[in-house]
């Protein structure tokens, strides 16, 4: 007999999605990280802010070219990124592991894609990469990072073609380009059906992706829905990054687009999903 899903255990799913968190070790270390993750927050928000208002214009009139001040922009913002995640370590709310930085810096004209666990994901690619572009959520220009944002980076209300052309612009100007498959973050448990944009994009521009496993101890607190105030309930957030062999789209050329995107979709969540287990 097929098994009926009640709409109530549906519309009540988030409430018993964090029903295996482990009790909370230890009271006052868990507020004290729940303080400095305001704070972090806070920071991060000034940050932008300035970025906006007070880098990016004057910065504006000294690069003769768009391409020459998304580039410099860009830096910029890697290594802010880099003083924000070594903020968040010395006050020990996070440890950050990539396998290797060197190769980062030296990624270009690629795009790399990796599953997204938590909000701060992007903020620990960036700070590896000097040189990334990213497409970010349309409804983020309407927050805080709007100032960053419409100067640097490409937005998903975009239709798709306009989406493509600047995405292949910035991938054959040098940068990488940045593309959570799931185009959202993954939940706690299981993952979200991965988008072929990245595929799709990467067979227009010729250039490869790269693939990104983000692991580390539970993300609870910065998760999709999570509360503000929540936090890991037994360890700062330990992040590690491993990158994996390059996907040609070379490699797909055979195939009619739509099949060749597929495929090369089911071979990205494959690396991923075999870090992962």
């Amino acid at each position: 007999m097929e098994k009926r899903t009640d709409p109530d255990s549906l519309s009540n799913a988030y409430r018993y999605a964090h029903d295996d968190l482990p009790p909370v070790s230890n009271y006052v270390l868990y507020w004290y990280r729940i303080f400095i993750k305001l704070i972090c927050f806070s920071l991060f928000g000034t940050g932008s802010i300035l970025l906006a208002v007070i880098i990016f214009p004057p910065m504006r009139l000294f690069c003769r070219t768009k391409d020459g001040f998304r580039h410099t922009a860009s830096a910029f913002v890697s290594a802010a990124f880099r003083f924000f995640v070594w903020f968040m370590e010395f006050f020990r709310v996070v440890q950050f592991t990539p396998d290797g930085r060197n190769k980062y810096r030296n990624l270009h004209s690629c795009i790399i894609t990796a599953n997204h666990p938590s909000l701060l994901d992007v903020v620990f690619i960036i700070s590896l990469v000097p040189d990334a572009d990213c497409i970010v959520r349309g409804g983020l220009t309407k927050g805080i990072l709007a100032g960053v944002i419409r100067q640097l980076y490409i937005t998903n209300t975009l239709d798709y073609e306009t989406l493509k052309a600047d995405c292949i612009e910035s991938l054959h100007s040098g940068s990488c380009l940045i593309i959570f498959p799931e185009g959202t973050r993954t939940p706690r448990h299981g993952v979200n059906p991965y988008k072929k944009g990245a595929a799709r994009i990467s067979l227009a521009s010729g250039c490869p992706i790269v693939p990104l496993h983000i692991g580390g101890t539970d993300k609870f607190g910065l998760g999709k829905h999570d509360p503000m105030l929540a936090f890991n309930h037994t360890d700062k957030y330990v992040y590690t990054m491993t990158m994996l062999p390059q996907i040609d789209p070379a490699s797909y050329r055979g195939l009619p687009e739509p099949v060749a995107a597929k495929h090369m979709t089911q071979d990205l969540r494959a690396a991923i999903d075999s870090v992962s287990q």
